[in-house]
């Protein structure tokens, strides 16, 4: 098995734990068991740097897991997408590559959109005025 494949495992399986409330609930009882020890270590230096190192160290590694995990389910969730884009014929395919254009272009076409709902919109409300009551 290679590198990365290893990796989106190891990850997808601590992002799945990590998000679990047994997960949560072991992380606040670390919590309460070090405040509870700090009169014991007289709050000292390395009382107060023992949890400090410790919620640095994981939230270092969690930003590598939570950002591959977001990277592989945006990327699943873009082909799905982009399946239904190909799968529907009146679809326009130019539009299965969007993630991959600039902020620009895809303010243009968020543009076209926004005046085709608003056509949309405006040919609704007349169509409820023609109608006879």
């Amino acid at each position: 098995m290679n590198f990365e494949k290893a990796f989106a495992q190891v990850a997808a399986r601590i992002s799945r734990l990590a998000g679990t409330s047994t997960a949560f609930c072991a992380a606040a009882a670390a919590i309460v068991i070090w405040a509870v020890l700090g009169p014991v270590f007289h709050y000292s230096q390395q009382w107060q740097l023992v949890v400090n190192t410790g919620t640095t160290i994981v939230t270092f590694l969690m930003v590598f897991v939570i950002q591959n995990s977001q990277n592989r389910d945006g990327l699943a969730l873009q082909i799905k997408l982009d399946e239904i884009i190909r799968a529907i014929g009146r679809a326009q395919n130019i539009y299965l590559d969007l993630e991959n254009r600039s902020q620009e272009e895809l303010d243009e076409i968020k543009s076209q959109f926004e005046a085709l709902a608003a056509k949309a919109r405006a040919r609704q409300m007349n169509a409820h005025m023609d109608v006879p009551k």
